[in-house]
């Protein structure tokens, strides 16, 4: 009985193993396959151009025989590949004058070593369809392994449906596989590949980069083995702000079985690496995943042969021109690849007016090479550098992808002697922002960002210098840390206002689900001056936070309710805010519609209040691609002087939003100059005006005009008209690079690089004699964002360029009559007509040193014009220009 049993469970899995069948493809022994091959690869723009893509097809035979497998395992294969007749031409047709490789032929282009490896026969070990090793010689180039390893990843293949993780020549990757009578579709998940190759990437959404990328392999199998496959595999690269500005690449390949012949014999051995031995004892298992190619540049020139060619292009005369940005994209390339000796060198020579834009660009980008040359070359101890030293600080808060060194070194410098009180304010609010960024890609507990989210958080509560505090507010105002939450809760309800002001303009800053009761309880306090009387533009701050924050019914209610109880202008103010809510369809603007059905909130005696406070967001710009939009919001005091201009650039792109650009201008203690009375709360004022910026999402170090009023009165008889400038320099704002492997073992680098070049001044006159004060917000500008994508094989190179380039101006002038009131207030915002070009390059080159390049451009000029405001302001603008008649 027991036999029987023993008889019928061995029966059973017989039956059972020949249902399942082979795993892979089976070769036959004494049984040569001959097959063609090409693989071709196309660059081209995303929508496709007339002239058809740049790019080249590479063709051969390929022989394919078994040379071993184990006896106790059909499916575990050793395979050997020659590829013979190698071929290369454009991937299409194109005249003689156009095509790179006319006259050429394959050992031209190759070179006799290349191509001599390139025909040398190499090794697969394939077991149940998987590869488990690749052969080949350490000796021979990397480009050559990696097409070799390109044709032996097409014998990889699985004959039942299912989702497995393998390795072959693009990486260790999830794939697909659906089988089917004779049929198999291989599609690989290329987002979950990992390779050794690294890259970068600008973490804002609506500067990045996006990428789409597919990967589909259709197998034909006949008698056990691969009869043919073709794959194609695609991949598209767009600037979310510009996607016009786009790219991709296209790689095919074909394996077609020609004919089988009579092959050699199947070798006798053990196992795999003695059989491998045999053959032949140089062959090593070199790794299936594509390695490494280092490309090298011949007759380059050296960075500061380069720098010499781009010098004139960044003296500050050249910076509102689109040629200042193109030319400090293609020195941060150059300093990429140079040593630290080498930057020194462009540093040391650089002129004192260029000097600055070397900075910027050598601080951009971002190696350890170019870090180590900024500090050594840059003497935090002396004062004088200071303009050089903020450069260089303001080009760490905009980099692109900061690592933890770099936040060490500025910490570094915090904690030594630094000259300049300026320049040390600067580093602990730069500081900030790099802990935001790292925290973004994850890196929130690494030593030094731990060791810097301490100091900071600490930091407010360790001093009683007012400058010090205001210090460490911005910093975590930069850091945007949960954890800074109640800080800023703590100090919206200072006396000091300076404090309160960044605390609340911080909050704002936060995800509304991070506002919680308490925060919530506190800016209200703080509207409604339960505990406290406090400044007038602290109190519109509190408004602020309360309306972008998902008001309740109740606080719209009271907040509606305040209006007519507060000074004159605030009431305004108010009135401005709550029509610009409804006007612009913000978050809030649900819930303001359905507390003002209560007429005991909404009524005439309450909407009917006079001034010239305001706020007014509108549209500047409209596309497919990105909505960009302005706010404008100014209070003024009971005496007709500025109190707090506001302006706002956001830029929103499929859901994410960028904070492009905060202006605010803050003023008070001025109403000595025209013998009024202070608003309530106000009466002991120090006199102040001052300037601070946003940028990019980073806040950046205040500006002030004058404090005191021994200061005032010095730069009241001294002022010129002119504006102080706030922010210069260059910004590398798109920064993304990547090295692509394809399947057919071609490497593809792409390089997306955005930079501007900025002026942004601001400045304020008054005069009392015509008792007439102006203030200006002048913003100057030019844009260049280049997307690189190139197939470079050290024998033959070709790629394409797509950039975009810009330059504009935009003005905004507050012009305020105070003698009568209600005061006459004029706001202008201008921009100016400004071009926009497009530009698309294609290259192609062989490493004889023979190239062609075809560039197409398109232009066009946006007219200028005046941003529209609320009918008011144009009223009022008329009165002021025909009384200035």
């Amino acid at each position: 009985m027991l036999t029987l049993v023993v008889f019928l469970l061995c029966a059973a899995s017989s039956v059972s193993a020949s249902a399942k069948g082979a795993a892979g493809p089976r070769l036959n022994n004494n049984q040569l396959h001959k097959f063609s091959y090409t693989t071709e690869v196309l660059v081209d723009r995303s929508r496709g151009s007339k002239e058809g893509s740049a790019g080249y097809r590479i063709s051969s035979d390929v022989d394919v025989n078994l040379v071993w497998r184990d006896p106790s395992s059909k499916d575990d294969q050793l395979i050997q590949l020659a590829i013979s007749n190698v071929r290369i031409e454009p991937a299409s047709s194109r005249p003689e004058k156009k095509n790179v490789l006319h006259g050429s032929t394959t050992e031209s282009i190759l070179g006799k070593t290349k191509l001599a490896a390139l025909t040398k026969p190499f090794l697969l070990h394939l077991k149940n369809g998987k590869a488990k090793a690749f052969y080949s010689y350490w000796a021979e180039p990397a480009t050559i392994k990696n097409l070799k390893r390109g044709v032996a990843s097409l014998l990889q293949v699985q004959l039942n449906t299912g989702k497995v993780i393998e390795n072959d020549v693009s990486g260790r990757c999830t794939v697909v596989y659906k089988a089917e009578k004779g049929h198999v579709t291989r599609t690989k998940l290329l987002e979950t590949c990992k390779t050794a190759d690294t890259g970068f990437t600008t973490h804002s959404q609506v500067l990045g980069v996006s990428k789409k990328s597919s990967s589909v392999t259709t197998f034909k199998l006949e008698d056990g083995f691969i009869h043919s496959a073709m794959a194609e595999e695609m991949h598209s690269l767009a600037i979310h702000a510009r996607r016009s500005a786009a790219a991709k690449v296209v790689s095919r390949q074909t394996l077609t079985l020609v004919r089988k012949e009579a092959g050699p014999l199947e070798a006798a051995g053990k196992d795999v690496s003695g059989v491998v031995k045999s053959i032949d004892a140089k062959l090593a298992a070199v790794g299936i995943i594509a390695e490494k190619v280092k490309t090298q540049c011949k007759g380059c020139p050296s960075l500061f042969e380069h720098w010499q060619t781009q010098q004139k292009q960044l003296e500050p005369a050249s910076l509102s021109k689109a040629t200042a940005p193109r030319s400090f994209l293609a020195l941060i390339q150059s300093i990429r690849k140079a040593s630290k000796d080498e930057i020194l060198k462009v540093l040391k020579s650089a002129s004192k007016t260029s000097l600055p834009q070397v900075v910027d660009a050598v601080t951009s980008a971002q190696t350890t090479a170019s870090l180590d040359a900024m500090l050594q070359f840059l003497n935090f101890t002396d004062a004088k550098g200071l303009v050089l030293q903020e450069r260089f600080l303001y080009a760490c808060g905009f980099a692109s992808h900061p690592d933890e060194k770099m936040l060490k070194a500025l910490l570094d410098i915090s904690k030594g002697k630094i000259g300049s009180a300026d320049i040390k304010e600067s580093v602990v609010i730069i500081m900030g922002a790099l802990v935001h960024k790292l925290c973004q890609k994850g890196g929130c507990n690494l030593p030094t960002v731990v060791q810097v989210k301490k100091l900071i958080l600490d930091g407010p509560d360790s001093t009683q210098v007012e400058s010090e505090v205001q210090m460490y507010l911005l910093a975590l105002k930069n850091s945007l840390l949960p954890e800074a939450i109640p800080i800023f809760t703590k100090y919206a309800e200072s006396e000091v206002g300076a404090y309160s002001t960044i605390a609340l303009t911080a909050l704002q800053r936060y995800d509304v689900n991070l506002m919680t009761d308490e925060v919530k309880r506190t800016v209200n306090r703080v509207y409604h001056q339960n505990r406290r009387i406090y400044e007038k533009n602290v109190r519109a701050a509190a408004a602020d936070v309360i309306l972008s924050s998902n008001p309740s019914y109740t606080e719209v209610k009271n907040l509606l309710l305040s209006v007519g109880n507060l000074p004159h202008e605030m009431n305004k103010y108010m009135l401005s805010k709550i029509q610009d809510i409804l006007h612009f369809q913000m978050p809030a603007s649900k819930v303001l519609r359905h507390a003002m059905k209560d007429m005991v909130s909404h009524n005439y005696d309450r909407f009917s209040k006079v001034g010239s406070s305001s706020a007014y967001s509108g549209f500047m710009a409209q596309s497919a691609d990105v909505t960009s939009t302005y706010s404008l919001d100014i209070l003024y005091s009971g005496s007709g002087i500025l109190r707090r201009s506001n302006m706002n650039i956001y830029g929103a792109s499929k859901g994410a939003m960028l904070h492009g650009l905060q202006v605010a201008i803050e003023a008070q203690g001025l109403e000595s100059l025209i013998a009024a009375t202070p608003d309530e709360g106000e009466e002991d004022l120090e006199s102040f005006a001052g300037m601070s910026a946003l940028l990019f999402d980073v806040q950046l170090r205040p500006v002030t005009f004058f404090k005191g009023y021994s200061d005032l009165m010095s730069k009241m008889f001294s002022m010129t008209g002119e504006p102080m400038n706030v922010v210069k320099g260059l910004i590398l704002l798109t920064d993304h690079s990547e090295v692509i492997t394809l399947q057919s073992g071609l490497k593809v680098s792409a390089e997306f690089q955005g930079g501007l070049a900025i002026d942004i001044s601001g400045g304020m006159e008054i005069s009392l004699w015509y008792r007439e004060s102006k203030t200006s917000v002048n913003n100057r500008g030019a844009l260049v964002v280049t997307g690189n994508v190139t197939v470079d094989m050290d024998f033959m190179r070709t790629g394409v360029e797509v950039s975009f380039e810009t330059e504009a101006s935009l003005d905004f002038i507050t012009t305020v009559q105070f003698s009568e009131y209600p005061f006459l207030v004029c706001m202008q915002m201008d921009k100016s007509t400004f071009p926009v070009s497009e530009y698309l390059t294609r290259y192609e080159s062989v490493s004889s040193g023979k190239s062609i390049m075809s560039r197409k451009s398109k232009k066009q000029l946006v007219p200028g014009s005046e941003f529209p405001l609320h009918q008011e302001n144009s009223n009022m603008c008329k009165k002021v220009f025909d009384s200035s008649w």
